[in-house]
């Protein structure tokens, strides 16, 4: 999508629907906590799990962020990158990552605002920030695991456990 049919589908309230299990995941590109581009069909040949958290610095996704921190062997073992998204800029998502020790990267979904998320079908142009959206997607860019969370409600950890363990480690 260009900027200004994101820009046009955000003003009408419109996302694109959540990627289903067996489709290619949409490619993007957003900069990182420290500047640099990360593009996701750079990342072929690995299992990518792409997390869409609505804010740093927040309760609830502090804590699904911390508990990713703390296993980050488990995705290390199966092959796996982790890339976590929200609507913050990359000043925010640095200071947030030096906070909290993340040894992955936080991308900044923040211009166009929510494009990104809004590609996944999980903006949410009421709030302005993205629901707690995971896909993790195979070393081909297949889409493997989907769970989208009401607000509120946090992710939890067996589910990458299970998704993860049936890909292998490619």
């Amino acid at each position: 999508m260009t900027v200004q049919q994101l820009q046009a589908a955000e003003k009408a309230g419109a996302t694109a629907a959540v990627p289903e299990v067996g489709e290619l995941a949409p490619d993007f590109e957003l900069v990182n906590q420290y500047g640099e581009p990360v593009r996701l069909s750079d990342l072929r040949g690995r299992n990518v799990v792409v997390v869409f958290y609505p804010f740093a610095f927040s309760g609830i996704c502090t804590g699904e962020l911390c508990e990713i921190r703390d296993n980050l062997s488990l995705f290390e073992d199966a092959n796996a990158t982790v890339l976590a998204l929200s609507v913050d800029s990359k000043f925010t998502l640095r200071a947030y990552g030096e906070k909290e020790g993340y040894g992955f990267d936080l991308l900044a979904d923040f211009w166009p605002h929510g494009g990104v998320a809004s590609q996944y079908g999980v903006f949410d142009p009421n709030s302005g920030m993205a629901q707690r959206g995971t896909f993790i997607i195979d070393a081909d860019g297949i889409v493997r695991y989907v769970v989208v969370n009401p607000r509120g409600q946090a992710r939890d950890l067996a589910g990458y456990r299970a998704a993860l363990s049936e890909l292998g480690g490619n």
